[in-house]
């Protein structure tokens, strides 16, 4: 099964934004031992700067960020393979601790939705 990890981060906190050398250490070595295991899909981080278009019953509205109406943001993702939920959710225990020094923030784990979990709603 495939999970998404997204760690969100408080979109003030300068922390969040500007790695330092040791968290890059930490998340290089994070993520070799996911490679090294063969759990690793993809990672990335995210620019502090972006948009939210949302949609209200018809109208479509395009917002700059920063994200004055959120506190925490999302600062970037790790896809990876994994068992079950509890699997992948240590995963994420391990994670956070990358970010040694950021306040306060969460890592959210969401299975991927796969085209078989989505099959029984295209018969209807």
């Amino acid at each position: 099964m495939r999970f998404m990890l997204m760690h969100r981060v408080q979109e003030d906190d300068p922390a969040s934004w500007e790695p330092n050398a040791e968290l890059i250490e930490r998340m290089n070595g994070f993520i070799d031992k996911l490679t090294a295991n063969g759990v690793l899909l993809g990672a990335e981080g995210v620019q502090k700067v972006g948009s939210v278009v949302r949609r209200r019953g018809t109208a479509v509205k395009s917002i700059d960020g920063p994200f004055a109406e959120a506190k925490e943001v999302v600062g970037g993702f790790v896809l990876i393979n994994a068992k079950d939920l509890a699997e992948a959710t240590a995963v994420a225990e391990e994670y956070i601790t990358c970010f040694a020094g950021v306040e306060e923030m969460s890592v959210e784990v969401r299975q991927v939705a796969e085209m078989e979990d989505i099959e029984p709603y295209l018969n209807k």
